[in-house]
């Protein structure tokens, strides 16, 4: 083998060694995200859900009017929002779960 081959050589082998690094973090960082964007979306969810038990309970006659759960409900809403923010980073669980069949769907045949 010549000089150059084996410099060639060399260089391929870097290449193909930085070509798998690289696949092997952007893999890595892509999972990662999936994992926020999944927990972000529960987060969302629950967060709405907690707004609207909470006007639920605010329109009971028991409480209608207090100002401590209006004051509540207001934060509530504001939260919500604020976390609405996330969206975009949210939006791509919300998609795959989206397209998951219900398991409890059981549709029998006719």
């Amino acid at each position: 083998m010549s000089k150059i081959e084996i410099i060639l050589s060399v260089m391929l082998l870097l290449s193909v060694a930085i070509n798998i690094g690289l696949f092997v973090y952007a893999k890595t960082v892509v999972m990662r995200l999936l994992n926020i964007a999944d927990e972000l979306y529960d987060l969302q969810q629950m967060t709405d859900n907690f707004a609207k038990h909470l006007n639920e309970v605010y329109e009971l006659e028991t409480f209608y009017g207090d100002q401590t759960l209006h004051s509540l409900l207001e934060h509530a809403v504001s939260f919500n929002e604020h976390i609405e923010t996330f969206e975009h980073i949210y939006h791509l669980i919300e998609e795959e779960i989206e397209q998951e069949p219900d398991p409890t769907d059981a549709s029998e045949p006719e």
